[in-house]
């Protein structure tokens, strides 16, 4: 009986243990990064370690890690919205240019004595315009869609200079580190 409260409690205790050690994760790993310490480094001189390599790659590469996640963020964001309102331009607007340019050709046909054809070839070339103008939108759309791309590929590659610099701090601080 001792033995199964004893081993019970163990189990609890060890649950609450490895609950503990996957809430404090520490800085590198939570960079994508696996950092080994080569001399028998405890966790607390690999936390000063790691925190003193991140400002030093933040200071060398003039690069934030968090705010470029945060950055991204928005980024992807603005991109999703203006492809959006891009596309929601394009939408119908060949309906919508052709009702118009078939009131103003059925004015100018009824001014001509014709308003039956007047209203068609309004119609006509409104829808013309319409579709012009939603090729534009598609365009626009497209255009943001590779500029948001651009930006991503930029914040990828700041990404990539800052672990390099971290990863070299920390083999100079004897761990081996890699991304």
């Amino acid at each position: 009986m001792k033995k199964t409260i004893a081993a019970i409690l163990f189990t609890i205790l060890a649950g609450e243990g490895l609950t503990l050690l996957a809430q404090q994760k520490s800085l590198s790993s939570s960079l994508n990064i696996a950092a080994f310490p080569q001399v028998g480094q405890n966790a607390q001189q690999q936390s000063k370690d790691e925190s003193a390599c991140y400002d030093w790659a933040v200071k060398n590469t003039g690069t934030d890690p968090f705010e470029l996640q945060k950055q991204a963020q928005a980024q992807q964001q603005q991109t999703a919205q203006a492809t959006a309102q891009a596309q929601a331009a394009g939408e119908g607007q060949g309906v919508k240019t052709a009702a118009k340019g078939a009131a103003g050709g059925a004015l100018i046909g009824a001014v001509a004595g014709d308003t039956g054809t007047g209203a068609a070839v309004g119609a006509a070339v409104g829808a013309v315009a319409g579709r012009r103008k939603k090729k534009q939108a598609e365009a626009q759309a497209e255009q943001v869609q590779a500029q948001g791309a651009q930006a991503q590929q930029a914040t990828a590659a700041q990404m990539t200079s800052f672990k390099k610099a971290f990863c070299a701090c920390m083999e100079g601080k004897k761990y081996i580190a890699k991304y």
